[in-house]
């Protein structure tokens, strides 16, 4: 059953553990760690991965004392009765055939709350709260709470621990000059700042004896200034490994870092060289990871001796099922993490719960709105519109046993997605499409291409149900247009190949405008991603944001070299706030500097008068102003298509609205897939 993927599906031998293939469930905090009375979700959460294959996950990482946690009622591990209550997940990954491990974070100064210690008295960029720095004693009891924390998870019936010591929490606050101004036992030169992760293992490892997965987190490329030399990370490497430490994992950049690491725009294994870089230093298994997301791509960094496991924390967020669809050669049915997190980072920076933009079902998988169930009655139900609303609809309907036919205008599915996969950076928007393509012809649904239906056909067709998935229209906006500039709207740019000048204005700088912004300042044509891609391709990307695998470049850092535009670009909204305020909260930072770099002007407060040959005249603020432009873009928002709506209804069909047909709302797939969903699993 190796046949397709046989380094990806090897299992592997570690001490007392064995792991049926080299699939790694990376750490991702899901907001189920919070509360005792949340394990039995977290317990399904786990167990659905490991009936899928996985073999071995992270947990979110557990504080070992209330100081290092990541907020004041945060996750730890800290006393025999919450590690007795652990068992319902441990037992429930156990009984699916997979491992599992439980991750030891103390936060140091990211701690959200005013009690955090650290090496130093250094407050955060990110944090509002100064840690208090710890003494020498303070250093001791720190590690003491590691140590029984590793004893507590053994206690649970863990098969191992992650010691977090990478993007920039309390272990690497210590390893960092920028973080560690210290001149004891436990800071100054390097020996003495990395002293503290060699203990914390160290000590582990004699607690916990020789058949545990003692597992080390270890900064690989911390994309800081005054960070680690590569030179010191194989110095940390050499010492973790002799302290005890059964496994090395990536940890790329501090969560502080200018330089993204993990979403969309990020190429696949594009820090994957960071382990490959320090696997010949050591001689225990190494775990590469960010952006890695097909097996395809998994198979070859194992099968050129980049890494001996892959981690992917998010791919097997958005499918469960990911190693065994891989190990039936079946990767066709992969629903591919698209890296947007929207539903998972985005939340869980937010205190939210986290789920998954392409698979709703995640982390609520006890809840009766997202557990299909058998039906009673089969029902002939019409779903019209085949964006990621109306898909998801039909593939959830279908799969329950109802008879669909999908009905889209288009002679292709996707809506807007396939204007989203045309924007750099979101490529892999394209393997959303592909994976529902595979489903809807796995499910049996008819679907109806090139087919634009009317209510009377809808109705003459008999039909028990009609889902309107019919999408949006672009907003238009009053603005008098006459003289040479060229009024387009985004879809004209976007799926139509309207030509656009030199010199453009983007009216509306919500996430469509960002995304044309992108679009039109993009200097190389956008093309679908490769599940087989070299993972040396991210090399013009890496030097774009002034990355660097000198072995002498602290952090790895070195000057960005943006790229160029041939276009001048303004980009203008109404609001008085920053351009670009309401964009994804991890995310969309890297956004705003890649249009900054790329000489894009962001312009709020304004107010639009009209287009002449002047160009595009506004008002900013209470200033007029010009600008000499030869092409306006109207991005201003959508309104819902609803036109088949009140004739439905009026015939007494049960017809029901969802996705931007419902709601136009900056075309929220995260909003519709889920609507859908749950509409189709209650149907």
């Amino acid at each position: 059953m190796t046949a397709g993927y046989p380094h990806l599906l090897a299992p592997l031998e570690l001490g007392g553990t064995r792991l049926r293939n080299r699939v790694v469930m990376g750490s991702m905090h899901t907001g189920l760690e919070d509360k005792a009375r949340d394990l039995p979700k977290l317990a399904a959460y786990f167990a659905e991965r490991a009936k899928g294959g996985t073999g071995l996950m992270i947990t979110g990482g557990f504080a070992p004392n209330k100081v290092g946690r990541l907020a004041p009622f945060g996750s730890d591990l800290t006393s025999t009765r919450a590690a007795d209550a652990h068992r319902v997940v441990t037992d429930a990954v156990h009984a699916e055939g997979g491992a599992i491990a439980l991750q030891i974070l103390h936060s140091g100064r990211y701690g959200y709350h005013p009690f955090t210690v650290s090496a130093s008295n250094r407050k955060a960029p990110i944090n509002p709260f100064k840690p208090k720095r710890l003494s020498a004693a303070g250093v001791e009891k720190q590690i003491d709470a590691f140590v029984r924390c590793a004893k507590l998870a053994r206690r649970a019936g863990y098969d191992g621990v992650e010691i977090m010591g990478s993007e920039g929490y309390f272990i690497n606050q210590f390893l960092a000059r920028r973080t560690n101004d210290r001149d004891d036992a436990w800071g100054g030169d390097h020996k003495r700042r990395m002293r503290l992760p060699v203990e914390i293992v160290g000590r582990v490892r004699e607690a916990v004896g020789d058949d545990f997965l003692v597992i080390y987190r270890t900064s690989m490329l911390e994309l800081v200034e005054d960070g680690q030399t590569f030179d010191e990370i194989v110095e940390l490497a050499q010492a973790v490994e002799g302290a005890g430490a059964s496994i090395l994992s990536a940890g790329i950049g501090w969560h502080e870092a200018k330089i993204p690491t993990i979403i969309t725009s990020v190429p696949r294994a594009a820090f994957a060289w960071a382990a490959k870089r320090l696997r010949p230093h050591v001689g225990i298994p190494i775990v590469a990871s960010n952006r890695i997301n097909t097996p395809e791509l998994a198979e070859r960094l194992l099968a050129e001796g980049v890494c001996d496991l892959v981690s992917m924390a998010r791919p097997l967020l958005a499918d469960p099922q990911f190693v065994a669809k891989a190990q039936r050669g079946a990767a066709a049915e992969i629903n591919t993490c698209i890296a947007c997190n929207q539903a998972c980072l985005d939340h869980a920076f937010a205190n939210k719960p986290v789920s998954c933009l392409v698979n709703p079902r995640a982390a609520r998988e006890t809840l009766d709105a997202y557990t299909p169930k058998p039906i009673a009655t089969r029902k002939r139900v019409a779903v019209v519109g085949a964006g990621p609303a109306g898909l998801a609809a039909a593939t959830t309907l279908a799969d329950r046993g109802h008879g669909v036919e999908l009905f889209e205008a288009a002679d292709v599915i996707g809506g807007q997605f396939n204007l989203a996969k045309r924007i750099p950076g979101k490529q892999d928007f394209a393997d959303t499409i592909r994976y529902f393509e595979r489903q809807l012809e796995r499910l049996g649904v008819t679907v109806h291409l090139s087919t634009p239906v009317t209510a009377a056909r809808l109705i003459e067709a008999g039909f028990d149900e009609v889902v309107l998935a019919t999408g949006v229209n672009p907003r238009e906006i009053a603005l008098p247009a006459t003289g040479a500039p060229t009024v387009l709207s985004y879809v004209d740019v976007l799926a139509n190949g309207r030509a656009v000048g030199d010199r453009v204005a983007i009216v509306g700088a919500g996430g469509i405008g960002f995304d044309v912004a992108q679009f039109l300042t993009e200097p190389a044509p956008v093309e679908a991603p490769d599940a087989d891609a070299n993972p040396e391709l991210g090399a013009d990307w890496l030097a774009e944001w002034g990355v660097t695998e000198a072995a002498d470049a602290p952090g790895g850092l070195a000057a960005p070299a943006p790229q160029s535009s041939k276009r001048q670009v303004y980009l203008l909204q109404r609001k008085q706030t920053r351009v670009g305020a309401g964009l994804g909260k991890t995310s969309g930072w890297a956004h705003r500097l890649t249009l900054k770099r790329r000489g894009v002007e962001m312009i709020p407060s304004v107010t639009y008068n009209k287009v002449d040959d002047e160009g595009l005249h506004l008002t900013v603020g209470d200033e007029p102003r010009v600008l000499d432009v030869d092409t306006v873009v109207i991005c201003a928002g959508q309104e819902p298509r609803r036109d088949l709506h009140d004739e439905l209804v009026a015939s007494g069909i049960p017809t029901h609205l969802i996705g931007g047909a419902d709601v136009a709302a900056e075309l929220d797939a995260k909003r519709a897939i889920d609507q859908a969903t749950r509409l189709a699993v209650g149907l």
